[in-house]
């Protein structure tokens, strides 16, 4: 018991009975306690038994020798392995002898060889260190690591040949000994500061180097190294780690003022954990590329060093010579999107969006590439400008390895062969487009594609009939309300997330700050489009209190008030030019502009703004689009937008990469919003995610943002979008009834779109859709069945809950048709005539319908109970035709392994990269049926009919938001590599280890079922079917971590999930 009651104050502490007795004489307003997390449960009683064992052995009543606090601890074991025998053995009782195992070699040492190196901190110890007095240097400690490690990964932001040479002669005799050893660098041009001297000096012993060439962006700054060292079966390995400050320069290894950690995988392994496998995502990902010191490598390698230290990263762009690009994750995803919409859907017109500066030419020359049919497919490319057609021209002859691809019509310049047409929009206006064909190109690419309701481009756009019509735009939403979408019917193919763009640091990270500005606008009056403009400018511009509160939080929120540069938006052109105004009447230079500003005017005045002259321009709208003042780096919101378009576009106008400009500082002011207005809509557009996500988000401070943002909220800012999220979008179903009356009757799709509403928030208050149109009177209660219906029956209401809580991940194409036209027949599929895959077809959806275990239900009564629904149905067709219109990915039929001489694919219809609850799963393989209603729990499932080990992997163990000790379990390593835990009492040397690594020799197969979390907002998430895997590695056992290649890649929209660092 502790001898004094705690004080106030924040704890993760197991209660005690003594704990207790003292938090009893508190209030019990005054004390919060949560649950024991089954995840975390053991780690933290270890913990308390620890400390209680470490107390104890040092004060044991018969004096605390070693031999006594031996004796109490093999009680201890003996006690543990009685309780749990198949994870504790005999083999665990400590022996005797009461000594500590140091070393073993391999062979024995020869006279006056000495032993192995050893650390100079013990290997089971943790420290800082911080090269001072009486403590070893980083770079003695350093020295003394490397002899004893198996193999050495070191992560440097740079490295110089000053601080390598200190090292190099215990790097040399490692790279060189026996077994051989090895040694992996990742570094960066960063600062041009890497001496390609010491690159040179690594490879040339050995050393595997791969090293970041972007010039643009440089996300690594981290210093770190990792020793790798076996460690005895069940233990900990003998692996550390130094994470710190320390390049690998003279002063970090030695005199600077340098601060490290030095981490044991004894007490820190969860963090040794998380270092290896971002490691190895760093190593696997396509930013860091192989160096091995040839001549055109070492090129290459001065050239970007100078240019990094010259500041010049858009030197010459005409290629040395032609280097595989391959895409980022996020370009991938919108490669994979268009996929999707011309093989699933059959949309050959595509509109892709994506902030500026964040690839979309490069996406469109790797999308071009994979064209197929015969030589390439004619090509124009279409852009404003000359130095972007001419960026382009070169990007495409990059990726199609090709230097005399394509042709320029610009300023003069005319093709010859008029196959492969790179042209400005100026060029194409002085030629009559009847001169060409209709058909003349198969492929008409158009950059900015939001200039395309100007005439120039029209005259070509209604004239051509290509193929394909890929548009590329960063702003969709054009000021002057002209709509682009109708070139693509109606749709965007394929967005690029602005998280995605952050996370890889194409764009500048943000500083953004809600701040209440005291106004109310929830009388103001409610518009078709929002806010009465007119109303909103009034108040704006009644008095200055909104005004002095604006100019006190700029003054306290941007670093360098002389120095800015800003936007800021306004409602109305009154608005604008009163902001102007009252700003340079505070000392501020500023200005205003607006639609009616001259063209020369706004050139002027952007030229002022660029050059430091002006501090902030005032617009109304005019900047939405259009705008490349990459210097931005202030933007304020004065006005309320509800388009997440709008919203993005105008904040985009800050996130252009500049050197020097290290963030957006972001002010947006907000007021008590009228009930109408939703702040989730910029919210989600901007972080992601759901309704109960953000709102999560919002109560947590925004804790998961991308490395270097920030989104902060004063407290009222904060209360106000929290109210107005509960208010915004109906969470009870007398709510939903109210809004779907406002809405009007129509198709589910109809009143997701008047509410909008994602589909999943739509089920989880209205159940079922049938059900809810009876209620509103929408649905006659015998227009279907021809008989009076006044309350729902019990089927109706299971199969709703069934329909709301297990079908909305389904995106199976050919599945999804199957079950639509079945379900509009008048009669149930007759069992008699299935085939083996068809009938677990039907058990996979009853099982989603009906449930399964004590509430399965028999195939065949399933059917004909579902029949006698006739509500129910029609919904089911509906949905599956919404969701089949909504899915923006492809499946594909799962290729089989061949084991021995049979080459027939056992009937399992599942397809790759499809989302399947548990219970599908197990109906596909035939596991659950009416004789075996029950789907097993485990983890890990072999089915001998089809020798195939089943994985179902959750990758957040923890219900906890984020969990450090077991995420790193399992994980994406690469698109094609899977880290993955086994059981945790699986030996090598077990039946199910063996299979495991011996799987191909021994014929069976493994399939890789995945999923980010259990549940998220209530919801139980599916498995996405990763497909076959093949062993590679493994390490360790109880549990044993395997390393698996997936036969086929994880699709980029979901491996950032998997990944640890992306």
């Amino acid at each position: 018991m502790p001898d004094q009651a705690p004080s106030p104050g924040l704890y993760q502490q197991l209660l005690t009975e003594g704990l207790e007795e003292h938090l009893r004489d508190l209030q019990a307003t005054l004390v919060d306690t949560d649950s024991l997390d089954p995840q975390e449960a053991p780690r933290l009683l270890a913990r308390h038994l620890a400390g209680l064992a470490r107390i104890a052995l040092a004060h044991l009543s018969g004096g605390a020798t070693p031999e006594h606090q031996l004796a109490l601890v093999n009680q201890l074991v003996g006690l543990l392995q009685s309780q749990a025998p198949r994870a504790i053995s005999t083999g665990d009782l400590l022996h005797p002898s009461t000594r500590l195992l140091s070393e073993i070699r391999s062979t024995a040492l020869l006279p006056g060889q000495a032993a192995t190196i050893r650390p100079l901190i013990p290997l089971a110890d943790s420290t800082l260190l911080v090269n001072a007095s009486g403590e070893p240097s980083v770079g003695q400690a350093l020295i003394h690591e490397i002899p004893s490690a198996q193999r050495i990964d070191l992560l440097c932001a740079f490295i110089k040949h000053s601080g390598l040479r200190l090292l190099q002669p215990a790097l040399s005799e490692f790279l060189q000994g026996q077994p051989r050893r090895s040694l992996r660098v990742l570094t960066t041009v960063y600062l041009g500061a890497t001496d390609r001297r010491a690159l040179d000096w690594l490879v040339a012993h050995g050393a595997e180097v791969r090293v970041s060439y972007d010039t643009r962006r440089t996300r690594l700054h981290a210093k770190a190294w990792l020793f790798h060292r076996p460690g005895l079966s069940g233990a900990s390995p003998a692996s550390t780690a130094y994470i710190g400050s320390s390049n690998l320069s003279t002063a970090a290894m030695h005199d600077g003022l340098e601060w490290n950690v030095r981490l044991s995988a004894h007490d820190n392994e969860g963090i040794l954990a998380k270092f290896q496998a971002a490691f190895e995502s760093y190593w696997e990902e396509g930013e860091f590329e192989p160096y091995r010191a040839s001549e055109l490598e070492q090129h290459r390698f001065d050239r970007a060093v100078r240019e990094e230290s010259a500041g010049d990263s858009a030197a010459d762009a005409t290629p040395v010579s032609f280097f595989d690009i391959r895409p980022y994750a996020y370009q991938q995803e919108i490669l994979d999107k268009l996929s999707a919409e011309r093989s699933l859907h059959g949309r050959w017109r595509n509109l892709v969006v994506a902030a500026t500066g964040t690839g979309k030419t490069v996406v469109a020359a790797i999308d071009y590439a994979r064209q197929g049919g015969p030589g390439r497919p004619s090509l124009l490319f279409v852009a404003h400008r000359r130095e972007i057609l001419q960026q382009s021209l070169a990007t495409f002859r990059q990726v199609l390895r090709d230097g005399s691809f394509g042709e320029l019509l610009v300023d003069g310049q005319r093709p010859s062969q008029w196959r492969h047409v790179f042209a400005s929009v100026q060029s194409l206006a002085g030629i009559d487009p009847a001169h060409l064909a209709p058909d003349t190109f198969a492929v008409v690419i158009v950059d900015e594609f939001h200039h395309a309701e100007a005439p120039s481009y029209q005259r070509w756009l209604a004239h051509l009939r290509p193929t394909l019509l890929l548009g590329l735009t960063a702003t969709p939403e054009r000021t002057g309300g002209e709509d682009i979408l109708h070139w693509f019917d109606g749709r965007v193919a394929a967005e690029l997330r602005l998280w995605s763009a952050l996370e890889q640091g194409l764009l500048c990270p943000f500083h953004y700050f809600g701040l209440h500005d005291g106004t109310d606008l929830s009388r103001i009056e409610w518009r078709r489009n929002g806010y009465a403009s007119e109303a909103l400018s009034n108040l704006y511009t009644a008095d200055d209190a909104r005004l002095r509160l604006i100019l006190r939080e700029l003054a306290d929120k941007v670093t360098n008030l002389a120095a800015m540069r800003a936007l800021g938006f306004c409602v109305s052109v009154e608005h604008a030019h009163w902001m102007a105004r009252k700003f340079v009447a505070a000392g501020l230079r500023a200005a205003a502009l607006d639609a009616s500003s001259p063209r020369e005017q706004r050139a002027e005045q952007i030229r002022r703004l660029r050059s430091g002259e002006l501090q902030i321009l005032f617009a109304v709208d005019l900047f939405n689009e259009g705008l490349d003042i990459p210097e931005i780096d202030t933007v304020l919101f004065l006005r309320p937008t509800e388009s997440a378009i709008v919203f993005l576009q105008q904040l985009g106008r800050g996130l252009r990469l500049c050197r020097g400009k290290s963030c957006l500082t972001v002010l947006d002011f907000i007021g008590q919003a009228h009930r109408n207005f939703r702040f989730d809509l910029r919210y989600r557009a901007l972080l992601g995610g759901t309704r109960d996500q953000l709102e999560q988000q919002i109560k947590d401070g925004f804790p998961f943002l991308p490395a270097g943002c920030s989104l902060q909220l004063d407290r009222v800012s904060s209360e106000r979008v929290l109210a107005n999220l509960r208010e915004s979008l109906p969470s009870r179903r007398p709510q939903l009834l109210a809004e779907c009356r406002r809405v009007g009757r129509c198709s589910l799709a109809g009143v997701l779109e008047g509410l909008g509403m994602e589909v999943g928030e739509f089920y989880k208050v209205a159940g079922s859709w049938a059900l809810l149109q009876r209620e509103l009177g929408w649905l006659a209660a015998g227009e279907l069945s021809g008989q009076p219906i006044t309350e729902p029956t019990d089927d109706e209401k299971r199969l709703g809950r069934g329909i709301a809580g297990g079908l909305l991940h389904l995106d199976d194409p050919g599945r999804l048709r199957l079950y639509a036209e079945a379900l509009q027949r008048p009669a149930p599929p007759d069992l008699a005539g299935f085939d083996a895959a068809s009938e677990r077809l039907w058990r996979m959806l009853m099982a989603q319908l009906w449930g399964s275990g004590r509430h399965h239900v028999p195939l065949a009564e399933a059917l004909v109970r579902l029949w006698a629904a006739p509500a129910l149905r029609p919904e089911l067709v509906e949905l599956f035709e919404l969701l089949l219109e909504r899915t923006d990915h492809l499946v594909a039929p799962l290729v089989w392994p061949v084991l021995g001489v049979d080459a027939s694919a056992p009937p399992v219809p599942l397809r790759l990269h499809g989302r399947y609850s548990r219970a599908e799963v197990f109906a596909a393989f035939g596991l659950l049926n009416d004789s075996r209603p029950f789907p097993g729990r485990e983890g890990v499932v072999f089915d001998e009919a089809t020798r195939c080990d089943v994985f179902f992997v959750t990758l957040k163990k923890s219900e906890r938001l984020f969990s450090p000790t077991t995420r790193y379990n399992d994980y994406a390593i690469s698109p094609r590599e899977f880290h993955w835990e086994s059981q945790s009492l699986t030996r090598e040397s077990s039946s199910t280890g063996q299979r495991y690594i011996h799987h191909q020799a021994r014929g069976s197969r493994v399939l890789l079922f995945v999923r980010e979390e259990n549940k998220r907002g209530g919801v139980t998430l599916p498995f996405h079917c990763l497909g076959f895997a093949d062993y590679v590695s493994h390490e360790g056992e109880r549990p044993m971590a395997i390393r698996w290649r997936l036969q086929q890649p994880i699709p980029a929209a979901f491996y950032p999930e998997l990944a640890v660092a992306v």
